[in-house]
């Protein structure tokens, strides 16, 4: 039996992905599985211009002002990584390791972004400020604690997206504010264009994408997950979120007949191995169809979990539909 998640790492995953739905393998509560979450309306090509401006209400209704263009930007997630890269800027530090990634810095060239001390649930703020940032970016359910000690040396956005229409509006948002709108403009173009050809040939295999560690395990779900929100669009994708308290249990995903599974293996602490081979102990695991075919991927946490921007995104779906044919 998997162990139910500690709150504390409860907490730690939801911060990570984003309010993704952890589950074990006992009870399940809140709506049926059945009750899939609706299909997306068809993807628009068509990209609006930006207009460069250092002040704006950004994606999510947040005032954000700034004396001038930023030049010193420091990431606390992956996200703000992510955009900045699509916009051709490279962190003045960070608090991932999604630098390293080949189709983002590369290992080498990651090296010499210098990396916040404290972990990405407490960054040190004496580090933070160490780097003279002109802006600072952060999760907002994580970091949000971090304004107050911020406030009056640097200018603190946080950010909180859940789904893939988020992530573009803070790539606009930052476009603006950076005065990189067509830097902007291209990698939105880049990845909507992706995305519509994508959802042309949706697949009819059931996925299902999971995360977690050797003794928790979530569902990524289309509302509180920005990478399961793409896949409504290229699969069959019957998960809905339960809130936080929710939870799918191994004998709900079984009955799902699931044909293609992503694992997103997240650790921390002592935790070490691949998530997919932690659940192997799991009688149930080997039972899911996908297990039994062989169609298991253990995909890199960093872009699939954490990345969440329009570059990360692009290699999600090149990965996903690749394995969804």
């Amino acid at each position: 039996m998997l162990r139910a998640p500690s709150r504390f790492v409860r907490s730690w995953i939801t911060a990570a992905v984003v309010g993704s739905v952890l589950v074990g393998c006992g009870s399940s509560s809140g709506e049926p599985v059945s009750d899939k979450a609706k299909p997306a309306a068809k993807t628009e090509v068509t990209v609006e211009p930006i207009t460069a401006s250092t002040e704006l209400t950004d994606t999510k209704g947040v005032e954000v002002s700034l004396k001038k263009e930023p030049e010193r930007i420091v990431c606390l997630f992956a996200l703000c990584d992510d955009i900045l890269t699509e916009l051709g800027i490279v962190p003045t530090a960070t608090n991932s390791a999604l630098l390293a990634h080949p189709d983002f810095l590369g290992e080498e060239k990651a090296k010499d972004v210098d990396v916040i001390p404290g972990g990405f649930i407490a960054p040190e703020v004496e580090a933070i400020l160490s780097h003279k940032p002109d802006l600072v970016i952060g999760l907002g359910d994580t970091h949000g604690k971090l304004a107050p000690a911020l406030k009056g040396a640097t200018t603190f956005w946080a950010m909180q997206p859940a789904t893939w229409e988020d992530s573009v509006g803070y790539l606009r948002d930052l476009a603006a504010l950076t005065g990189r709108t067509a830097e902007g403009e291209k990698a939105e173009k880049t990845f909507r264009t992706k995305l519509a050809a994508a959802e042309k040939t949706p697949s009819d295999k059931t996925a299902l994408i999971i995360y977690g560690s050797d003794e928790n395990f979530g569902v990524a779900t289309p509302e509180t997950d920005v990478a399961a929100s793409l896949f409504p669009k290229i699969a069959d994708y019957p998960w809905k979120s339960r809130g936080v308290e929710g939870s799918y249990s191994l004998e709900e995903i079984l009955a799902q007949d699931v044909d293609v599974l992503f694992v997103e293996t997240l650790s921390f602490g002592d935790a070490d191995g691949k998530l997919s081979e932690k659940l192997a102990e799991n009688p149930l695991w080997g039972k899911i169809p996908a297990v039994k075919n062989g169609d298991v991927h253990e995909v890199n946490s960093e872009v699939w979990a954490k990345g969440r921007g329009t570059r990360s995104l692009g290699i999600v779906l090149d990965e996903a539909t690749a394995a969804l044919r």
